[in-house]
């Protein structure tokens, strides 16, 4: 007789977000290296303040800023696969995004310190996803206490 264990595994909603968030950054990776998608894409450079294309029209792209969508895309991947991690990339990586929004705002975009690259678009979408990933990892991830006025009370006989 043979016995089979079948085993269902439930994603909590943190780790269904880090997956989602993972997979949009795989996918803007990847868009950023498809011409007509990203316009001006003969003007792409390995780095820097100097490469013209941009994403959909809007964001400053470069090969740079793709690699670190796929790589960012790749870790949320990989890391939604426990809660923990899930929620350390949610939270973690929102704060990576808020640092980089602040530097966007602070540099000087024709200087050598541009080499994301960034426009006024990239920063406010830096600040929305930070503000979204912070606010995802810590709300999905929050417990509710049990107080005695929620509490089922028990009967004795």
């Amino acid at each position: 007789m043979s016995v089979t264990i079948t085993r269902t595994r439930r994603y909590t909603a943190v780790q269904k977000a880090a997956f989602a968030v993972g997979a949009v950054f795989l996918l803007v990776g990847i868009l950023g290296f498809i011409p007509g998608i990203t316009t001006n894409y003969d003007m792409l450079q390995g780095a820097g303040h100097h490469s013209g294309a941009q994403l959909l029209g809007i964001f400053n792209v470069s090969v740079l800023h793709n690699i670190v969508h796929l790589i960012f895309g790749v870790a949320g991947l990989l890391l939604a696969r426990a809660v923990n991690t899930a929620r350390g990339y949610l939270i973690g990586g929102g704060v990576i995004y808020l640092v980089l929004w602040l530097y966007g705002l602070v540099i000087d975009r024709e200087s050598q310190a541009n080499f994301i690259p960034v426009n006024t678009a990239d920063n406010w979408l830096h600040f929305v996803l930070g503000a979204a990933m912070i606010a995802l990892g810590v709300l999905l991830t929050r417990r509710t206490a049990v107080t005695s006025d929620t509490a089922v009370p028990r009967t004795t006989r």
